[in-house]
């Protein structure tokens, strides 16, 4: 019985020559994006450039089943990889991944978190508006709920004349300093925890926004005692309106990561705390230039702004650009 004879191996040198003009013009586009950028490409060139790679591909993967020479096979493998990070891979250039977060990827993040802000937002005032009727059904309350070195005096017994004293400039600058920088301290310590504690399946970064909101309740209580709620509030607004929005966001990072802990769905646990931590982590990165922020409009704030109705126009007006930069529709809708 005869034996059809064996099919010849592949042809290094005919299999070179087929497809050498593809891989040719393959590296040369990879290679004019790498010297400048994707826009250097005309139309044609970005039309052809996804087919060159795939059929580069399938190159590397048949010079690999018929073992042909090594270096054919290294070439194909270097110019693959260089075409997949062109084509899929992040901008090379610093300054358009940069842009690009502040374009894209900030505010997509903190946008698609939006459920989580919302919930972030009505914990931080239900714990305000509890401490306000507590401290002002009974005042005793207030020492439950304020740290000593955050109150300094600033508590029910003080007087009107001394509270005054720490929301405007006078003999009392040097306190309100104090009080100012133990504020800010404070809320992005607050923030941070927030973030990092949603691991915990967001059940810490929950008592920590109900705490932090009880501490605003608290404090406007004892100035509204005395009349003077409209000009605290005033003064937490000029920088507070940033700083809470931060405080925030980041709470709504750490129920992200915590709740795709606790119910991953029908993905691995690890995998939905990936997927949910490249968002949270996003916005989180954001959270803390505000913060930043903040910091520059307190000190400023404090030096310049005395009159309430500036410091409520301050405030507001940075609670409308964060928005609008946040929630401006920008083409796409962000995932959530």
């Amino acid at each position: 019985m005869s034996t059809s004879p064996a099919p010849p191996a592949l042809n290094a040198s005919r299999f070179r020559a087929a497809h050498e003009a593809d891989w040719a013009r393959l590296d040369h586009l990879v290679g004019r994006i790498e010297r400048r950028s994707v826009r250097v490409l005309d139309d044609d060139d970005l039309l052809a450039l996804p087919v060159l790679y795939r059929s580069a591909l399938s190159s590397l993967s048949v010079a690999r089943e018929t073992s042909l020479d090594r270096a054919l096979i290294a070439y194909l493998e270097q110019l693959c990889t260089r075409a997949y990070f062109q084509i899929y891979g992040v901008p090379g250039n610093a300054w358009r991944q940069v842009a690009a977060f502040f374009t894209r990827g900030w505010p997509d993040a903190v946008r698609s978190l939006w459920r989580e802000t919302v919930a972030a937002a009505l914990l931080t005032l239900a714990g305000a508006i509890a401490a306000y009727l507590l401290v002002a059904h009974d005042p005793s309350w207030f020492f439950s709920i304020i740290p000593d070195g955050l109150a300094e005096g600033r508590d029910p017994s003080a007087s009107a004349d001394a509270l005054r004293q720490v929301l405007y400039h006078g003999s009392a600058e040097d306190a309100l300093a104090a009080f100012a920088t133990f504020l800010f301290t404070h809320n992005a310590q607050i923030a941070l925890f927030a973030f990092a504690l949603g691991f915990a399946f967001a059940v810490p970064t929950a008592l920590l926004l109900v705490y932090n909101g009880m501490m605003l309740g608290a404090l406007t209580a004892v100035y509204a005692a005395k009349g003077l709620a409209f000009p605290f509030l005033g003064w937490i607004a000029i920088h507070g309106t940033t700083e809470l929005f931060a405080i925030t966001l980041a709470g709504a990072a750490g129920f992200r990561i915590g709740l795709a802990i606790a119910f991953p769905g029908r993905v691995a646990r690890m995998d939905a705390a990936v997927a949910a931590g490249r968002t949270a982590g996003t916005a989180m990165a954001g959270v803390v230039l505000m913060l930043l922020v903040a910091g520059l409009l307190e000190g400023i704030g404090r030096q310049t702004v005395e009159v309430d109705w500036q410091r409520y126009a301050v405030g507001a007006a940075m609670l409308i650009a964060w928005l609008v930069y946040y929630y401006l529709p920008r083409g796409g809708n962000a995932r959530g």
